[in-house]
């Protein structure tokens, strides 16, 4: 492919990718290494030909090379050399158990790139046809399903929405490498690339080679099932789609609706639940107890499957998800009453005047507290007075959920429980009351 042809086949991908938010501009995550370097000058020649489009550039230093500091540099006279705003950002990387080196410097990057980039900006990343390929055997020999083995997306969102283009995921590893050598554009070479310890650099160095010898035109081969699996993926969630619209409830499952569908579709629904939701995808075994204990469980039974950043539970006929929290919510003032109050898990407790509790007397303390359970009120149209635990398994609250419910308090009375009960001793007609608003 000519040169032409790259610059060509790069700014049809980048302008399908990124679509009208291209004018809120690019930033290119650079390496130092060929692809990135070529992304780069790919980016500002695109750039100059549209005038108005802001470009940045962004180095994540790792700290995992002894070289590290030398490639930020180089990248930094690089951008230096083509007047392109720089920034070198320090992360550390921590060793956690299951999870691969190269999984957590690739997390901890994206992490720093959407940090650090321009509000709003499309974070441009240079991964290529090659790489697809890699990242497709890699699936496969994971067992992976038909999601995993359709690789990468040529755009993505971050959880922090932030969008991400991928317009050199069509271009081979030659045709950038030609790029390079035509336009004589020096950049780095990783030594540890060089390293079959890794499996990427094994099937990088050993094997795909070969598959290329053998078979002509491998990797548009791959490209082209890769694509065909991404579109049957795509089908597949259309149908989950449709699937949960039926199946949710607020941010819930209704576990007789989901009963109602096919296994097949039943799994789909649970994993597009949890994913909207950011929760890694459970595995084969764990996605079968989960549907085993949610459908199969008598009404009382305790439903708990645990994976690894919460679990799923069951109750009145609900699947929740209870992420894992290690917040502690204690008691606090809350002395103004005519801002919102941020709470130590992040939720935000904001003031409102209607039909309520009537104002704290200059004498009242205002208190926030939590867990008091066994505290008793009358609420206003409820007979008599009882627990809290009482009124709220009445209102079928969830176990679980009604520890962190807020209480407001005036001195030592209980005047509220914030979205569910006002104390009828306290009650008034053109008062006050709180609402919560979920943490972000």
């Amino acid at each position: 492919m000519e040169s032409t042809g790259v610059f060509k086949k790069f700014a049809s991908a980048l302008e399908k990718q990124c679509g009208e938010r291209i004018g809120q501009g690019l930033t290119v995550a650079l390496s130092g290494g060929v692809d990135s370097v070529v992304l780069l000058h790919l980016c500002q020649q695109f750039s100059q030909l549209h005038t108005g489009i802001k470009l940045e550039a962004i180095y994540v230093n790792h700290g995992l090379s002894d070289n590290a500091d030398m490639w930020q540099q180089f990248c930094a006279e690089l951008c230096t050399q083509l007047t392109i705003p720089f920034q070198a950002v320090g992360v550390s990387i921590e060793a956690k158990t299951r999870t691969s080196l190269e999984a957590q410097a690739r997390d901890a990057r994206y992490e720093a790139l959407d940090r650090h980039a321009m509000a709003s900006s499309t974070l441009v990343l240079g991964q290529h046809a090659d790489d697809q390929v890699e990242t497709f055997f890699i699936r496969l020999k994971r067992g992976s399903g038909l999601q995993g083995l359709g690789a990468m997306h040529s755009s993505m969102r971050l959880s922090s929405g932030r969008h991400c283009a991928r317009p050199l995921i069509d271009v081979e590893r030659k045709d950038i490498e030609a790029f390079a050598q035509i336009f004589g554009l020096s950049h780095i070479e990783d030594e540890s690339n060089k390293s079959d310890e890794f499996d990427r650099n094994f099937l990088r160095n050993q094997v795909i080679p070969l598959l290329k010898s053998r078979f002509k035109g491998f990797v548009s081969s791959v490209l082209r099932s890769i694509s065909l699996l991404q579109a049957q993926q795509a089908l597949i969630d259309e149908i989950a789609q449709s699937d949960i619209a039926v199946c949710r409830r607020d941010k819930n499952l209704n576990v007789m609706d989901l009963a109602a569908l096919s296994e097949l579709r039943q799994s789909n629904v649970v994993r597009l639940w949890l994913g909207s939701k950011g929760v890694n995808m459970p595995s084969q075994k764990q996605l079968a107890q989960i549907l085993n204990q949610a459908l199969n469980s008598k009404e009382d039974a305790q439903v708990n499957v645990q994976l690894q950043a919460g679990s799923i539970k069951c109750y009145n006929g609900l699947i929740y998800w209870v992420a894992n929290t290690t917040v502690t919510l204690a008691e606090m003032p809350c002395a103004e009453l005519t801002s919102d109050v941020e709470l130590a898990d992040g939720r935000i407790l904001i003031l409102v005047e209607g039909k309520g509790v009537r104002r704290p007397l200059a004498d009242e303390r205002v208190t926030i507290r939590f867990g008091q359970l066994n505290e008793k009120l009358k609420p206003i149209g409820k007979p008599g007075r009882n627990t809290v635990k009482h009124w709220l398994k009445e209102a079928k609250v969830p176990s679980w959920e009604r520890p962190s419910i807020p209480m407001i308090y005036y001195n030592d009375a209980l005047v509220t429980v914030v979205g569910f009960f006002v104390n009828a001793d306290y009650m008034a007609p053109s008062g006050i009351l709180w609402q919560v608003k979920d943490a972000e």
